[in-house]
């Protein structure tokens, strides 16, 4: 079957959704993809909150870009950093249009949270479960536009581009365009037709690839890996945050995130002895940027020979942490844990991934037509490392740059008629699933031993080795099979695991996220860095 609209959004979190929303209101025609449901994005998990210079009286842009740029490692784009945080308020403005509900102090201002890196009190929330907020605002918008249909249960398997029209393309190709998608009809089986002015990748993250991870399940990175086998530009795979605090609890998987709003409420870090240990990493204490705080607790863990360090906020007003954090008191408390009694087992888990998708301010990649939102794409914003809660406010800001750029061409664009059906003459149906499953274990196995927060030559170099094997097995086994959406996740897990490891690989230095024994890198101030 072959469908035809203005445009082609893969992807259902806060990115993908508030693009198509923006689209919508101009009259055009979305098809958006998504391949579970709407809520299953890595959206609705986000517990701390959106970035945004509101107050004022104490808050200003220079501040908010001062401190993007110092967690970053002074490796963030000046260019997307100013754009993100100068737009933030009008695009908060916009979520408060849509319904999202900020909590709000008795004088009817926002309550603002502080969290790791931030100068300032600046992070909206809805409780700790502000993620959720947003995600069930903009899908009831959704819902409810007419100009918009929702595919739920499809997966996109490749992106349409002339390759599939018999020319060989290659990185060096200057003018790749993309023309829709393959997309799998989940409950039919077929692969159809999408045919688009202009696609959008939207797909989220890459946590999947670890067996410890925040993300859910369904963040395996398909449109960073998609773009990649369409010779995209891809970079900065290096930089995988892990979160300092998830729950620990053996046998989740995802893990529970405690949100680092928690430490800006005052929570203090403590090793397994309940002793405080950050003043011998950092100044900031509790409060220093992720990757110090991953790193220090990641240290802590091994000294100490354990598999997790404490959280302690028995200190604080138990009914004030009732109420803000309702999620995480009921979570905790239903394994056992008081948090206004006792201390909380956390350990670092993969969070999020600051590299991607290229794209330039407009939102747009190296491949004509292709647009990239949200955690697949890589704006510049967060350099070496993510300032806390700069993600969901950087997804509507490029989300909005990206649908006035294409508002202005996408007239110009025509849809090509001569793309050929998905050719999957002579494949079967993948009989032995317990062969995809035990491959997925080995990347989490490779991923989390040798690619994790503190990396060498040494275990990058085996990782490599490993994970070739896996790659050539697998890719026999697609071009004989008819694709499943477990397969093509398959594929695209090791495509992404590899991009981390080599891309960690060739950055010779440790800098932020980007942690290496080899070549370690010593502390400079931010006056030497100025």
């Amino acid at each position: 079957m072959i469908y035809r609209y203005d445009y082609l959004v893969i992807g259902s979190g806060i990115a993908g959704m508030s693009f198509a929303l923006k689209a919508s209101s101009h009259g055009r025609r979305v098809a958006v993809i998504c391949k579970s449901t709407l809520e299953d994005a890595n959206t609705y998990f986000a517990q701390g909150g959106v970035a945004s210079v509101t107050n004022l009286l104490v808050d200003d842009f220079d501040k908010h870009i001062h401190d993007t740029m110092v967690a970053g490692d002074w490796l963030s784009d000046p260019a997307a950093v100013e754009q993100v945080v100068k737009n933030a308020p009008e695009q908060i403005r916009q979520l408060v249009a849509w319904g999202v509900d900020f909590d709000k102090k008795e004088d009817g201002t926002f309550d603002l949270h502080r969290e790791g890196g931030h100068s300032e009190f600046r992070i909206l929330h809805h409780a700790d479960n502000t993620g959720a907020e947003i995600q069930q605002s903009l899908i009831a918008r959704m819902r409810a536009d007419k100009n918009i249909d929702i595919f739920e249960g499809h997966f996109a398997v490749e992106i349409i581009t002339p390759h599939h029209l018999g020319r060989i393309v290659t990185r060096r190709t200057p003018d790749i365009t993309c023309y829709g998608a393959y997309i799998l009809n989940e409950e039919t089986g077929s692969v159809d037709t999408f045919l688009a002015r202009v696609t959008v990748m939207a797909t989220g993250g890459i946590g999947a690839i670890y067996g410890t991870t925040t993300n859910p399940l369904v963040a395996t990175g398909d449109g960073i890996a998609m773009v990649y086998r369409a010779k995209g530009t891809v970079q900065d795979m290096e930089f995988i945050q892990f979160h300092p605090t998830a729950l620990y609890h053996p046998g989740d998987r995802p893990n529970f995130l405690i949100t680092e709003a928690m430490r800006g409420y005052g929570a203090v870090l403590k090793d397994i002895h309940g002793k405080e240990f950050m003043q011998k990493y950092d100044s900031r204490l509790s409060l220093a940027p992720r990757d110090i705080v991953a790193r220090a607790i990641d240290s802590e863990m091994k000294l100490a020979g354990s598999d997790h360090v404490y959280l302690d906020v028995t200190h604080k007003d138990p009914e004030e942490t009732r109420h803000h954090f309702p999620n995480i008191y009921e979570k905790c408390l239903s394994i056992g844990i008081d948090i206004t009694r006792d201390m909380i087992p956390v350990a670092p888990a993969a969070h999020y991934l600051c590299g991607g998708i290229k794209v330039d301010l407009n939102g747009e990649s190296s491949i004509s037509r292709l647009y990239a939102l949200g955690e697949c794409s890589c704006t510049g914003l967060h350099g070496g490392n993510r300032l806390a809660s700069n993600s969901l406010i950087e997804a509507v800001v490029y989300a909005d740059a990206a649908e006035r750029h294409t508002e202005s061409l996408i007239d110009g664009y025509d849809f090509r008629n001569d793309v050929p059906d998905w050719n999957d003459e002579g494949t079967e149906h993948p009989d032995e699933m317990v062969l995809i499953t035990q491959s997925e274990r080995e990347v989490n196995l490779i991923m989390g031993n040798y690619v994790g927060i503190v990396r060498s030559d040494l275990r990058l170099k085996r990782a490599w080795n490993r994970l070739d094997i896996l790659y050539k097995e697998t890719e026999d086994l697609f071009r004989r099979s008819k694709p499943t959406r477990q397969l093509c996740e398959l594929r695209n897990i090791i495509n992404v695991a590899y991009l981390v490891m080599r891309q960690a690989l060739e950055r010779k230095e440790s800098r932020g996220l980007h942690y290496t024994v080899d070549y370690p890198h010593p502390p400079v101030s931010d006056d030497q860095k100025a």
